[in-house]
């Protein structure tokens, strides 16, 4: 029976190492400190939005409809996801209108969503 990988201490939330690898079919094993990839790291809730939003092709408009949540929810996620892999979130000082009434004019975004934005919220 084989177990989802699990990369932090249950006990003390530290990050975990690899020791031992195995082939299922001959048995060998190698053992030696192996690293985690960064998506190793990723929670279940975010490794699952990164397979929708894969999945939708990285469009938002899709994202939202296939799980149900708000552009500002999915762009919420996805900087959660991009911060948790080590990376820097960039926030931007100013809102790029044309960009906003693209993304409107494209079904990105709803009305509500680009006022929201255009007012900075």
């Amino acid at each position: 029976m084989s177990y989802p990988i699990i990369s932090h201490c249950p006990v003390c939330d530290e990050t975990l190492k690899v020791t031992r690898l195995q082939c299922s079919r001959c048995h060998t094993s190698i053992e030696n400190e192996f690293e985690l990839t960064k998506l190793a790291a990723l929670t279940g809730e975010q490794l699952h939005f990164v397979e929708v939003f894969l999945a939708c092709r990285g469009n938002i408009k899709e994202v939202e409809k296939e799980l149900g949540i708000s552009y500002p929810t999915v762009r919420g996620k996805l900087n959660d996801v991009v911060s948790s892999l080590g990376y820097e979130v960039k926030k931007k000082s100013t809102v790029d209108e044309k960009s906003v009434v693209a993304m409107l004019e494209s079904g990105e975004i709803t009305a509500e969503e680009a006022i929201r934005l255009l007012k900075d919220e």
